[in-house]
Protein backbone atom coordinates (compact mmCIF):
# COMPACT_ATOMS: atom_id res chain seq x y z
CA UNK A 1 0.00 0.00 0.00
CA UNK A 2 2.75 2.38 0.66
CA UNK A 3 4.27 1.80 -2.35
CA UNK A 4 1.31 2.60 -4.48
CA UNK A 5 0.18 5.43 -2.44
CA UNK A 6 3.58 7.01 -2.86
CA UNK A 7 3.01 6.55 -6.50
CA UNK A 8 -0.53 7.94 -6.73
CA UNK A 9 1.68 11.44 -5.09
CA UNK A 10 5.17 11.31 -7.16
CA UNK A 11 3.68 10.98 -10.66
CA UNK A 12 0.64 13.29 -10.48
CA UNK A 13 -2.51 10.46 -9.30
CA UNK A 14 -3.50 11.89 -5.65
CA UNK A 15 -2.66 14.27 -3.26
CA UNK A 16 -3.30 15.19 -0.11
CA UNK A 17 -6.21 17.90 0.43
CA UNK A 18 -4.50 21.50 1.59
CA UNK A 19 -0.83 19.25 2.02
CA UNK A 20 0.69 23.04 2.37
CA UNK A 21 -1.14 23.48 5.49
CA UNK A 22 -0.12 19.70 7.20
CA UNK A 23 -3.27 17.98 5.25
CA UNK A 24 -7.12 17.85 6.26
CA UNK A 25 -7.49 13.93 7.46
CA UNK A 26 -10.06 12.15 4.83
CA UNK A 27 -9.86 14.21 2.61
CA UNK A 28 -8.15 14.12 -1.05
CA UNK A 29 -7.23 16.09 -4.45
CA UNK A 30 -6.87 14.10 -7.79
CA UNK A 31 -3.57 15.18 -9.86
CA UNK A 32 -3.26 15.30 -13.60
CA UNK A 33 -3.20 11.67 -13.93
CA UNK A 34 -5.90 11.03 -11.29
CA UNK A 35 -8.57 13.23 -12.77
CA UNK A 36 -7.78 11.21 -16.14
CA UNK A 37 -8.15 8.19 -14.70
CA UNK A 38 -11.47 9.17 -12.49
CA UNK A 39 -13.07 10.69 -15.55
CA UNK A 40 -12.17 7.45 -17.51
CA UNK A 41 -13.88 4.83 -14.95
CA UNK A 42 -17.02 7.10 -14.44
CA UNK A 43 -17.65 7.66 -18.49
CA UNK A 44 -17.26 3.48 -18.21
CA UNK A 45 -19.54 3.68 -15.44
CA UNK A 46 -21.98 5.84 -17.11
CA UNK A 47 -21.78 4.16 -20.55
CA UNK A 48 -22.54 0.94 -19.30
CA UNK A 49 -25.53 2.21 -17.18
CA UNK A 50 -26.99 5.06 -19.42
CA UNK A 51 -26.23 3.62 -23.18
CA UNK A 52 -29.79 1.58 -23.20
CA UNK A 53 -32.84 1.68 -23.58
CA UNK A 54 -34.39 1.28 -20.00
CA UNK A 55 -32.26 3.38 -17.73
CA UNK A 56 -32.06 7.60 -17.13
CA UNK A 57 -29.30 10.24 -15.82
CA UNK A 58 -29.77 12.92 -13.73
CA UNK A 59 -27.67 15.10 -11.59
CA UNK A 60 -29.90 16.33 -7.99
CA UNK A 61 -27.89 19.02 -5.73
CA UNK A 62 -26.18 18.53 -3.22
CA UNK A 63 -28.39 20.24 -0.85
CA UNK A 64 -31.85 18.75 -0.41
CA UNK A 65 -35.05 20.02 2.29
CA UNK A 66 -34.35 18.41 5.24
CA UNK A 67 -37.23 16.51 5.28
CA UNK A 68 -35.27 14.19 2.67
CA UNK A 69 -33.53 12.74 5.48
CA UNK A 70 -36.02 12.61 7.91
CA UNK A 71 -38.19 10.41 5.68
CA UNK A 72 -35.24 8.54 4.67
CA UNK A 73 -34.34 7.62 8.12
CA UNK A 74 -30.89 9.41 7.96
CA UNK A 75 -31.94 12.10 10.85
CA UNK A 76 -32.84 8.82 13.33
CA UNK A 77 -30.75 5.82 11.77
CA UNK A 78 -27.25 7.59 10.51
CA UNK A 79 -25.30 7.65 13.92
CA UNK A 80 -22.57 5.63 15.48
CA UNK A 81 -22.30 5.24 18.86
CA UNK A 82 -18.66 6.75 19.91
CA UNK A 83 -16.42 6.61 22.96
CA UNK A 84 -13.91 8.78 23.90
CA UNK A 85 -10.52 7.76 25.95
CA UNK A 86 -10.61 9.97 28.95
CA UNK A 87 -6.63 9.74 29.56
CA UNK A 88 -5.22 10.39 25.66
CA UNK A 89 -8.66 12.18 24.22
CA UNK A 90 -8.73 10.24 21.39
CA UNK A 91 -12.35 8.96 20.04
CA UNK A 92 -13.17 5.79 18.67
CA UNK A 93 -16.31 4.17 17.07
CA UNK A 94 -17.93 1.55 19.67
CA UNK A 95 -18.05 -0.89 16.44
CA UNK A 96 -14.67 -0.80 15.27
CA UNK A 97 -13.62 -1.24 18.87
CA UNK A 98 -15.19 -4.20 19.61
CA UNK A 99 -14.75 -5.86 15.51
CA UNK A 100 -11.32 -5.97 16.49
CA UNK A 101 -11.18 -8.19 19.36
CA UNK A 102 -9.90 -11.50 18.60
CA UNK A 103 -12.76 -14.80 19.48
CA UNK A 104 -11.17 -15.74 22.76
CA UNK A 105 -11.64 -11.76 23.89
CA UNK A 106 -15.54 -12.02 22.88
CA UNK A 107 -16.25 -15.43 24.80
CA UNK A 108 -14.46 -13.49 27.73
CA UNK A 109 -16.61 -10.23 27.41
CA UNK A 110 -19.65 -12.47 27.16
CA UNK A 111 -18.41 -14.20 30.47
CA UNK A 112 -17.47 -11.09 32.25
CA UNK A 113 -21.27 -9.62 31.37
CA UNK A 114 -23.72 -13.01 31.69
CA UNK A 115 -21.85 -14.95 34.30
CA UNK A 116 -22.66 -18.76 34.12
CA UNK A 117 -23.88 -18.40 30.68
CA UNK A 118 -21.18 -19.07 28.58
CA UNK A 119 -19.45 -21.81 30.65
CA UNK A 120 -17.52 -25.23 28.60
CA UNK A 121 -17.67 -25.29 24.56
CA UNK A 122 -19.72 -22.99 22.66
CA UNK A 123 -18.91 -22.99 18.72
CA UNK A 124 -17.22 -20.10 17.00
CA UNK A 125 -20.36 -19.03 14.81
CA UNK A 126 -22.76 -19.36 18.30
CA UNK A 127 -19.94 -16.79 20.01
CA UNK A 128 -20.12 -14.54 16.89
CA UNK A 129 -23.74 -14.56 16.69
CA UNK A 130 -24.57 -14.09 20.79
CA UNK A 131 -21.76 -11.23 20.78
CA UNK A 132 -23.44 -9.30 18.17
CA UNK A 133 -26.80 -9.75 19.77
CA UNK A 134 -26.15 -9.24 23.42
CA UNK A 135 -23.97 -6.22 22.98
CA UNK A 136 -26.46 -4.42 21.28
CA UNK A 137 -27.61 -1.43 23.53
CA UNK A 138 -25.39 1.84 24.95
CA UNK A 139 -25.71 0.05 28.51
CA UNK A 140 -23.52 -3.66 27.91
CA UNK A 141 -21.55 -1.62 25.06
CA UNK A 142 -20.10 0.63 27.61
CA UNK A 143 -19.75 -1.75 29.70
CA UNK A 144 -17.72 -4.03 27.62
CA UNK A 145 -15.62 -1.50 26.45
CA UNK A 146 -14.75 -0.87 30.12
CA UNK A 147 -14.30 -3.48 31.15
CA UNK A 148 -12.63 -5.42 28.13
CA UNK A 149 -11.36 -3.45 26.00
CA UNK A 150 -7.50 -1.04 26.21
CA UNK A 151 -7.30 2.31 24.72
CA UNK A 152 -5.56 1.36 21.03
CA UNK A 153 -3.78 5.13 21.26
CA UNK A 154 -2.69 4.72 24.90
CA UNK A 155 -3.25 1.37 26.24
CA UNK A 156 -4.75 1.82 29.35
CA UNK A 157 -7.83 -0.28 30.09
CA UNK A 158 -11.15 1.07 32.12
CA UNK A 159 -10.35 5.09 30.78
CA UNK A 160 -13.75 5.23 27.86
CA UNK A 161 -16.78 7.48 28.35
CA UNK A 162 -20.09 6.25 28.12
CA UNK A 163 -20.89 5.25 24.57
CA UNK A 164 -22.72 8.58 22.91
CA UNK A 165 -24.76 8.65 19.68
CA UNK A 166 -22.72 10.76 17.10
CA UNK A 167 -25.01 11.81 13.80
CA UNK A 168 -22.46 11.28 10.55
CA UNK A 169 -23.84 13.77 8.44
CA UNK A 170 -22.42 17.65 7.73
CA UNK A 171 -24.61 19.49 9.05
CA UNK A 172 -25.00 23.81 7.43
CA UNK A 173 -27.24 26.44 7.66
CA UNK A 174 -29.19 28.06 4.25
CA UNK A 175 -29.40 31.68 4.56
CA UNK A 176 -27.98 34.68 6.87
CA UNK A 177 -29.34 33.35 10.12
CA UNK A 178 -27.62 30.38 12.20
CA UNK A 179 -30.84 28.33 13.45
CA UNK A 180 -32.72 25.20 13.81
CA UNK A 181 -35.11 26.57 10.74
CA UNK A 182 -32.20 27.02 8.83
CA UNK A 183 -30.34 23.63 9.16
CA UNK A 184 -29.97 21.52 5.98
CA UNK A 185 -27.19 18.37 5.54
CA UNK A 186 -24.39 17.80 2.88
CA UNK A 187 -26.04 14.13 1.54
CA UNK A 188 -24.71 11.47 2.60
CA UNK A 189 -25.88 9.41 -0.10
CA UNK A 190 -26.55 10.69 -3.55
CA UNK A 191 -29.79 8.16 -3.58
CA UNK A 192 -31.98 10.02 -2.31
CA UNK A 193 -31.78 12.87 -5.07
CA UNK A 194 -33.24 9.82 -7.52
CA UNK A 195 -36.17 9.04 -5.40
CA UNK A 196 -37.23 12.38 -4.82
CA UNK A 197 -37.26 12.96 -8.66
CA UNK A 198 -38.28 9.52 -9.92
CA UNK A 199 -42.17 10.99 -11.49
CA UNK A 200 -40.43 13.62 -13.01
CA UNK A 201 -37.91 11.76 -14.67
CA UNK A 202 -40.79 9.21 -15.57
CA UNK A 203 -43.05 11.65 -16.30
CA UNK A 204 -40.31 13.19 -18.61
CA UNK A 205 -38.75 10.24 -20.16
CA UNK A 206 -41.95 8.25 -20.96
CA UNK A 207 -40.57 5.23 -19.30
CA UNK A 208 -42.34 2.00 -17.92
CA UNK A 209 -41.44 -0.28 -15.69
CA UNK A 210 -38.69 -1.54 -15.07
CA UNK A 211 -36.13 1.57 -15.63
CA UNK A 212 -33.69 2.98 -13.80
CA UNK A 213 -32.40 6.13 -13.06
CA UNK A 214 -28.30 6.80 -12.74
CA UNK A 215 -26.66 9.77 -11.00
CA UNK A 216 -22.65 9.94 -10.17
CA UNK A 217 -22.31 12.31 -7.37
CA UNK A 218 -20.50 13.87 -4.26
CA UNK A 219 -21.43 12.38 -0.76
CA UNK A 220 -20.34 13.42 2.58
CA UNK A 221 -19.82 11.38 5.67
CA UNK A 222 -18.58 12.50 8.97
CA UNK A 223 -16.08 9.87 9.76
CA UNK A 224 -14.62 9.95 12.75
CA UNK A 225 -11.60 7.14 11.48
CA UNK A 226 -10.92 7.35 8.51
CA UNK A 227 -8.39 5.15 7.35
CA UNK A 228 -6.38 2.96 3.93
CA UNK A 229 -5.88 6.11 1.82
CA UNK A 230 -9.03 6.53 -0.54
CA UNK A 231 -10.98 3.82 1.49
CA UNK A 232 -12.77 5.82 4.01
CA UNK A 233 -13.05 9.35 3.44
CA UNK A 234 -15.39 12.44 4.34
CA UNK A 235 -15.60 13.42 1.03
CA UNK A 236 -16.26 10.77 -1.87
CA UNK A 237 -17.77 10.24 -4.61
CA UNK A 238 -20.95 7.29 -5.47
CA UNK A 239 -21.80 5.94 -8.96
CA UNK A 240 -25.33 5.14 -7.97
CA UNK A 241 -28.40 3.61 -10.25
CA UNK A 242 -32.05 3.06 -8.62
CA UNK A 243 -33.95 0.44 -10.87
CA UNK A 244 -37.72 0.74 -10.01
CA UNK A 245 -39.74 -2.65 -10.68
CA UNK A 246 -43.24 -3.60 -10.17
CA UNK A 247 -43.47 -5.60 -6.73
CA UNK A 248 -42.76 -9.23 -6.68
CA UNK A 249 -40.34 -8.91 -9.87
CA UNK A 250 -37.28 -7.80 -7.22
CA UNK A 251 -35.97 -11.39 -6.51
CA UNK A 252 -35.68 -11.76 -10.40
CA UNK A 253 -33.83 -8.42 -11.07
CA UNK A 254 -31.90 -8.24 -8.20
CA UNK A 255 -30.04 -11.16 -9.55
CA UNK A 256 -29.98 -9.87 -12.98
CA UNK A 257 -28.28 -6.61 -11.42
CA UNK A 258 -25.89 -8.64 -9.13
CA UNK A 259 -24.69 -10.74 -12.25
CA UNK A 260 -24.09 -7.12 -14.42
CA UNK A 261 -22.16 -5.24 -11.95
CA UNK A 262 -19.52 -8.45 -11.18
CA UNK A 263 -19.20 -8.34 -15.28
CA UNK A 264 -18.25 -4.86 -15.28
CA UNK A 265 -15.27 -4.94 -12.87
CA UNK A 266 -14.17 -8.52 -14.67
CA UNK A 267 -14.07 -6.52 -18.33
CA UNK A 268 -12.29 -3.77 -16.87
CA UNK A 269 -9.31 -6.18 -15.94
CA UNK A 270 -10.27 -7.65 -12.65
CA UNK A 271 -9.10 -10.58 -11.76
CA UNK A 272 -12.43 -13.01 -10.65
CA UNK A 273 -9.70 -14.32 -7.74
CA UNK A 274 -9.68 -10.66 -6.68
CA UNK A 275 -13.23 -10.42 -6.34
CA UNK A 276 -15.60 -12.04 -3.70
CA UNK A 277 -18.78 -11.39 -3.03
CA UNK A 278 -20.57 -10.72 1.03
CA UNK A 279 -24.08 -11.51 1.88
CA UNK A 280 -25.29 -9.23 4.48
CA UNK A 281 -26.52 -11.03 7.38
CA UNK A 282 -27.58 -7.40 9.45
CA UNK A 283 -29.80 -5.54 6.91
CA UNK A 284 -30.54 -1.58 6.51
CA UNK A 285 -33.26 -0.58 7.62
CA UNK A 286 -34.43 -0.18 4.30
CA UNK A 287 -32.98 -3.60 2.94
CA UNK A 288 -34.78 -7.28 1.92
CA UNK A 289 -31.58 -8.38 0.67
CA UNK A 290 -27.91 -6.69 0.25
CA UNK A 291 -24.64 -8.47 -1.30
CA UNK A 292 -21.51 -6.54 -1.70
CA UNK A 293 -18.86 -6.69 -4.18
CA UNK A 294 -15.16 -6.81 -2.17
CA UNK A 295 -11.92 -6.37 -4.04
CA UNK A 296 -9.06 -7.92 -2.22
CA UNK A 297 -6.91 -4.70 -1.01
CA UNK A 298 -3.55 -4.82 0.29
CA UNK A 299 -4.96 -4.45 3.47
CA UNK A 300 -7.44 -7.47 3.35
CA UNK A 301 -10.89 -7.37 1.46
CA UNK A 302 -12.90 -4.11 1.33
CA UNK A 303 -16.11 -3.01 -0.25
CA UNK A 304 -16.37 -1.10 -3.78
CA UNK A 305 -19.91 -1.96 -4.63
CA UNK A 306 -23.30 -2.91 -2.60
CA UNK A 307 -26.05 -3.76 -4.77
CA UNK A 308 -29.10 -4.03 -2.28
CA UNK A 309 -33.37 -4.78 -2.49
CA UNK A 310 -34.67 -1.48 -0.86
CA UNK A 311 -38.30 -2.74 -1.43
CA UNK A 312 -40.49 0.09 -1.42
CA UNK A 313 -39.39 1.99 1.46
CA UNK A 314 -38.12 5.01 0.19
CA UNK A 315 -41.00 5.96 -2.23
CA UNK A 316 -43.30 4.49 0.31
CA UNK A 317 -41.32 6.93 3.39
CA UNK A 318 -41.50 10.27 0.94
CA UNK A 319 -44.67 9.81 -0.12
CA UNK A 320 -45.72 9.50 3.97
CA UNK A 321 -43.77 12.78 4.35
CA UNK A 322 -43.82 14.90 1.70
CA UNK A 323 -48.02 13.76 1.20
CA UNK A 324 -47.04 13.70 -2.27
CA UNK A 325 -48.27 10.79 -4.42
CA UNK A 326 -45.58 8.73 -5.55
CA UNK A 327 -47.29 5.78 -7.15
CA UNK A 328 -46.64 4.14 -10.79
CA UNK A 329 -49.71 3.79 -12.84
CA UNK A 330 -49.64 0.64 -14.77
CA UNK A 331 -51.51 1.48 -18.05
CA UNK A 332 -51.71 -2.71 -19.23
CA UNK A 333 -53.46 -3.86 -15.48
CA UNK A 334 -54.78 0.05 -14.76
CA UNK A 335 -53.31 -0.41 -11.17
CA UNK A 336 -51.93 2.29 -9.33
CA UNK A 337 -48.68 0.94 -6.79
CA UNK A 338 -45.18 2.08 -5.30
CA UNK A 339 -42.81 0.56 -7.16
CA UNK A 340 -39.84 -1.89 -5.52
CA UNK A 341 -36.28 -1.06 -5.94
CA UNK A 342 -32.83 -2.86 -6.51
CA UNK A 343 -30.09 -0.33 -6.08
CA UNK A 344 -26.41 -0.15 -7.39
CA UNK A 345 -24.19 1.59 -5.84
CA UNK A 346 -20.64 1.81 -6.40
CA UNK A 347 -17.71 4.07 -4.97
CA UNK A 348 -15.72 5.82 -7.50
CA UNK A 349 -13.02 6.91 -5.16
CA UNK A 350 -12.89 3.14 -3.99
CA UNK A 351 -13.26 1.56 -7.55
CA UNK A 352 -10.48 4.46 -8.28
CA UNK A 353 -8.48 2.77 -5.72
CA UNK A 354 -9.12 -0.89 -6.25
CA UNK A 355 -7.91 -0.82 -10.20
CA UNK A 356 -5.02 1.06 -8.71
CA UNK A 357 -4.23 -1.79 -6.65
CA UNK A 358 -4.92 -4.41 -9.01
CA UNK A 359 -3.11 -3.13 -11.83
CA UNK A 360 0.47 -2.21 -9.80
CA UNK A 361 2.78 -4.42 -10.56
CA UNK A 362 6.87 -5.03 -9.77
CA UNK A 363 8.65 -7.29 -12.10
CA UNK A 364 12.60 -7.73 -13.65
CA UNK A 365 13.45 -6.81 -16.68
CA UNK A 366 17.08 -7.20 -18.02
CA UNK A 367 18.18 -7.05 -14.05
CA UNK A 368 16.21 -3.83 -13.77
CA UNK A 369 12.85 -3.67 -11.45
CA UNK A 370 10.43 -2.26 -14.21
CA UNK A 371 7.17 -0.99 -12.38
CA UNK A 372 4.24 -1.04 -14.24
CA UNK A 373 0.79 -0.36 -14.19
CA UNK A 374 -1.82 -2.68 -16.06
CA UNK A 375 -4.27 -0.77 -16.39
CA UNK A 376 -7.18 -1.31 -19.09
CA UNK A 377 -7.04 0.97 -22.05
CA UNK A 378 -9.96 2.43 -21.31
CA UNK A 379 -9.32 3.45 -18.09
CA UNK A 380 -5.59 4.50 -18.43
CA UNK A 381 -4.69 8.24 -18.17
CA UNK A 382 -2.45 8.39 -21.49
CA UNK A 383 -3.99 6.17 -24.15
CA UNK A 384 -0.49 6.71 -25.83
CA UNK A 385 2.90 8.45 -25.27
CA UNK A 386 4.53 9.73 -28.51
CA UNK A 387 8.55 10.05 -28.46
CA UNK A 388 10.70 11.19 -31.09
CA UNK A 389 14.09 8.97 -30.69
CA UNK A 390 16.62 11.95 -30.94
CA UNK A 391 15.51 15.49 -31.28
CA UNK A 392 17.37 16.13 -34.85
CA UNK A 393 16.83 15.40 -38.29
CA UNK A 394 13.32 16.56 -38.59
CA UNK A 395 12.40 13.90 -36.36
CA UNK A 396 11.22 15.93 -33.68
CA UNK A 397 8.80 17.79 -36.16
CA UNK A 398 7.16 14.83 -37.66
CA UNK A 399 6.65 13.76 -33.85
CA UNK A 400 5.19 16.94 -32.86
CA UNK A 401 2.67 17.51 -35.86
CA UNK A 402 2.05 13.21 -35.55
CA UNK A 403 1.43 14.09 -31.50
CA UNK A 404 -0.86 17.23 -32.44
CA UNK A 405 -2.82 15.06 -34.74
CA UNK A 406 -3.95 12.81 -32.50
CA UNK A 407 -4.34 14.80 -29.38
CA UNK A 408 -7.99 15.48 -30.97
CA UNK A 409 -8.60 11.98 -30.18
CA UNK A 410 -7.00 11.09 -27.60
CA UNK A 411 -5.02 12.16 -24.29
CA UNK A 412 -1.45 11.39 -25.12
CA UNK A 413 1.59 12.24 -23.88
CA UNK A 414 4.66 14.01 -25.39
CA UNK A 415 8.28 12.64 -24.38
CA UNK A 416 11.64 13.77 -25.85
CA UNK A 417 14.09 13.52 -23.03
CA UNK A 418 16.03 11.00 -21.71
CA UNK A 419 17.34 7.28 -23.68
CA UNK A 420 14.03 5.68 -25.02
CA UNK A 421 14.27 2.83 -22.51
CA UNK A 422 13.81 5.22 -19.40
CA UNK A 423 10.55 7.11 -21.40
CA UNK A 424 9.74 3.88 -21.92
CA UNK A 425 9.82 3.20 -18.17
CA UNK A 426 8.18 6.66 -17.65
CA UNK A 427 4.81 5.36 -19.61
CA UNK A 428 4.83 1.80 -18.05
CA UNK A 429 4.36 3.62 -14.63
CA UNK A 430 1.79 5.77 -15.01
CA UNK A 431 -0.12 2.73 -17.52
CA UNK A 432 -0.10 4.13 -20.76
CA UNK A 433 -0.72 1.52 -23.28
CA UNK A 434 1.22 2.53 -26.49
CA UNK A 435 4.59 4.46 -27.29
CA UNK A 436 4.99 5.53 -30.80
CA UNK A 437 8.53 5.98 -31.29
CA UNK A 438 9.49 7.94 -34.07
CA UNK A 439 13.09 6.62 -35.56
CA UNK A 440 15.28 7.03 -38.57
CA UNK A 441 13.39 4.57 -40.23
CA UNK A 442 10.16 6.97 -40.34
CA UNK A 443 12.11 9.58 -42.85
CA UNK A 444 12.48 6.77 -45.27
CA UNK A 445 9.24 4.91 -45.15
CA UNK A 446 6.69 6.94 -42.69
CA UNK A 447 6.51 4.16 -40.13
CA UNK A 448 6.42 4.37 -36.58
CA UNK A 449 7.73 1.55 -33.86
CA UNK A 450 4.84 1.00 -32.07
CA UNK A 451 5.12 -0.50 -28.35
CA UNK A 452 2.85 -2.56 -26.18
CA UNK A 453 3.15 -1.80 -22.42
CA UNK A 454 2.29 -5.67 -21.10
CA UNK A 455 3.91 -7.92 -23.65
CA UNK A 456 6.75 -4.86 -23.72
CA UNK A 457 6.68 -6.26 -27.80
CA UNK A 458 7.27 -3.94 -30.94
CA UNK A 459 5.95 -3.69 -34.53
CA UNK A 460 6.05 -1.27 -36.98
CA UNK A 461 3.27 -0.02 -38.38
CA UNK A 462 2.49 3.12 -41.18
CA UNK A 463 2.37 6.80 -39.82
CA UNK A 464 -1.29 7.34 -40.96
CA UNK A 465 -2.53 4.01 -39.52
CA UNK A 466 -1.69 5.14 -35.95
CA UNK A 467 -4.98 6.56 -34.89
CA UNK A 468 -7.32 3.66 -36.12
CA UNK A 469 -5.03 1.44 -34.89
CA UNK A 470 -5.82 3.42 -31.33
CA UNK A 471 -9.38 3.41 -31.52
CA UNK A 472 -9.44 -0.20 -32.59
CA UNK A 473 -7.28 -1.41 -29.20
CA UNK A 474 -9.16 1.21 -26.73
Amino acid sequence: MEKIVSLAKRRGFVFQSSEIYGGLNGCWDYGPLGVELLNNLKQSWWRSMTFRDDIEGVDAAILMHPRVWEASGHVANFTDPMVDCKQCKARYRVDVLLEELSLKKKKDVLRDLFPGEFEGQQSDEKIQNEFATRLSNDETVTKAIRQSVSCPTCGNKGTFTEARQFNLMFKTYVGPVEDTGAVVYLRPETAQGIFVNFLNVQSASRQKLPFGIAQIGKAFRNEINTKNFLFRTREFEQMEMQYFVKPGEEDKWFEYWREERMKWFLELGMKQENLQWHKHEKLAHYAKTAFDIEFKFPFGWGEIEGIHSRTDFDLGNHEKYSGKALKYYDEQTKEKFVPYVIETSAGASRSFMAFLCAAYDEEMVEDEMRTVLHLHPKLAPMKAAVLPLVNRDGMDDIARTMAKDLQKYFRLFYDDSGAIGRRYRRQDEIGTPYCFTVDSQTLQDRTVTVRERDSMKQERIAMDRVRDYLLDKI
